[in-house]
């Protein structure tokens, strides 16, 4: 195809994206930027980054309560000899702080890890007489704790209002549809209704927040909006999507389009000879049109954040999220962590999409799109530990542990200067699990404890309240007012409270977010705001 009819075709689909109005997908041309004055100041930039653990992480062995009483019912609980010959089972149950590792012991074991590792906190009066510990392989998220750049957040959970535990099991009182269930947590996390539903709470802000950005790109400024406000650089969950912004997914290593790297089957005129099909005319089949709809998106994205996604690696270390001159990822170091289930160096995929986030956000600098606030998701899978916990658990650890601080260290090096007051990532995932151990592992739970992380958070802290621990009867009762059978959790804090604190960071009015957090008003408003983040 000549540079002329190149040319042609490029406008011909140009001018059909502007006719598909306010359903298009992203569409315009490099020159525009050139021309824009869509130059956001850094300073009044901020993102979100919802780290979703799949599966349903095992919160007690996340954060754990070391004072006297608790720490009695954690290891009553976790490890089957502790009451004697009335257990079975393999231990789940972390060893005390200070328990040098036993490098010779089983892979994966509480021996084998050593203790858990301490962490302070202000003794707010839920947490007076409350000690607390994190997992041991997550020491640098340890570190970033005592530095003020982590906080955790106890018991957050779907409510649908404040829940007394003689409620649940009257069944007096509303609650989450569907508790328990994979898919439909998971649903209720992100959008606060159960699978099927169409929107999340991350797009919903997304749709508030999106007229801020690319304000300076003209006509084009409402396709970039919706395109670029909300990301994922692995699979889009609910989450993402909202009733205006098209969630975009892209891959862990680029982007996503016709083919690859400029070509179809190794075929540069075949990717041409199928853009040039794809833009062309409307086709009367709604399959096709629908079809023809996304590879235009992907084309046009492809024409505008290509040619300024910064590259993988650089010669000089200006690309702060791999190793100078090693272009690819699954052999770089600095996207490699530390099995503790066998010694050696693991490729981490949460690094890498963490990676692709650091480049997407670089990228709004390069190319001056103008985008003041936006939203990403990533996730690690493998948290279902209903078997072989001790290995399956501290391997995800190790994978959270080195990637959050593979993170924070790329945001502090970013070539516009330090970004972490500007970047709040936090921990999601559908449900915890529960306090008893199931003989090699735990089953599913409701509340759970997360991870915020940022130079805008207000670190060294435990924020909600830590359930009450207790020793579970032949029933796994608890006398507890915080714990369910087989000790789940009954969470204290609710999905919306933590979305709310987070909302109003980015900049959210309550109005707004009592609009788009549907269960907000059923908490008292001196509650909303969950004081986790600096204002």
């Amino acid at each position: 195809m000549s540079q002329q009819a190149s040319r042609r075709a490029f406008l011909r689909h140009a001018a059909a994206l502007g006719s598909l109005g306010a359903a298009a997908p992203l569409g315009m041309s490099l020159s525009m930027l050139g021309h824009a004055s869509a130059q956001a100041a850094q300073g009044d930039y901020k993102a979100l980054v919802c780290v979703f653990l799949a599966g349903g992480n095992d919160a007690y062995n996340t954060v754990v309560p070391t004072d006297s009483d608790s720490w009695t019912h954690y290891v009553n609980q976790r490890d089957p000899m502790a009451r004697g010959s009335a257990g079975s089972g393999t231990s789940i149950a972390l060893l005390p702080a200070g328990t040098a590792a036993n490098t010779q012991a089983e892979a994966g074991s509480p021996a084998r890890l050593g203790g858990v590792l301490p962490i302070g906190h202000s003794g707010r009066a839920a947490h007076a007489s409350r000690q607390f510990a994190m997992h041991p392989l997550l020491t640098d998220v340890q570190g970033l704790h005592q530095a003020g750049r982590v906080a955790v957040l106890a018991n957050v959970g779907p409510l649908k209002r404040r829940l007394t535990k003689a409620e649940y099991l009257g069944e007096v009182a509303p609650r989450p549809a569907k508790l328990f269930s994979h898919n439909d947590q998971q649903s209720t996390w992100q959008s606060f209704s159960p699978e099927g539903a169409d929107n999340g709470w991350g797009g919903r802000m997304g749709d508030l927040l999106m007229s801020g950005n690319a304000t300076g790109l003209g006509a084009a400024a409402g396709l970039a909006q919706r395109s670029f406000t909300c990301l994922s650089p692995g699979s889009n969950g609910i989450w993402l999507s909202g009733a205006q912004v098209q969630a975009l997914q892209v891959g862990a290593m680029g982007l996503l389009d016709l083919g690859g790297w400029g070509s179809v089957l190794g075929s540069s005129s075949l990717r041409s000879a199928m853009a040039e099909v794809m833009s062309t005319g409307t086709a009367d089949n709604l399959f096709w049109a629908d079809h023809q709809a996304v590879a235009q998106r992907s084309m046009a994205i492809q024409s505008l954040i290509g040619p300024i996604l910064p590259p993988l690696s650089s010669t000089n270390g200006s690309a702060p999220w791999a190793t100078p001159g090693n272009a690819n990822p699954w052999i770089d170091p600095m996207l490699s962590y530390l099995s503790p289930n066998t010694g050696a160096a693991r490729f981490n995929s949460l690094a890498l999409q963490f990676q692709m986030v650091a480049r997407l956000i670089d990228a709004n600098r390069t190319g001056n799109l103008g985008m003041r606030r936006q939203v990403f998701m990533v996730t690690l899978g493998g948290f279902d530990t209903h078997a072989i916990q001790n290995q399956e658990h501290s391997e995800r650890m190790a994978q959270l542990n080195h990637a959050l601080a593979y993170f924070d260290r790329v945001l502090g090096q970013m070539p516009s200067g330090d970004m972490r007051n500007q970047v709040t990532t936090f921990t999601a995932s559908e449900f915890g699990r529960n306090l008893a151990n199931n003989g090699d592992g735990t089953d599913h739970g409701w509340g759970s404890h997360h991870l915020i992380m940022g130079g805008a958070v207000n670190g060294r802290e435990v924020y909600g309240t830590y359930p009450q621990l207790a020793t579970g009867n032949t029933n796994n009762q608890y006398d507890s007012p915080d714990l369910l059978q087989n000790g789940a959790m009954l969470p204290s804090t609710s999905v919306d409270q933590y979305a709310y604190t987070l909302g109003k960071w980015m900049g959210l009015s309550a109005g707004d977010l009592s609009g788009i957090l549907p269960n907000l008003g059923n908490f008292n408003s001196s509650t909303h705001d969950l004081g986790f983040m600096a204002t």
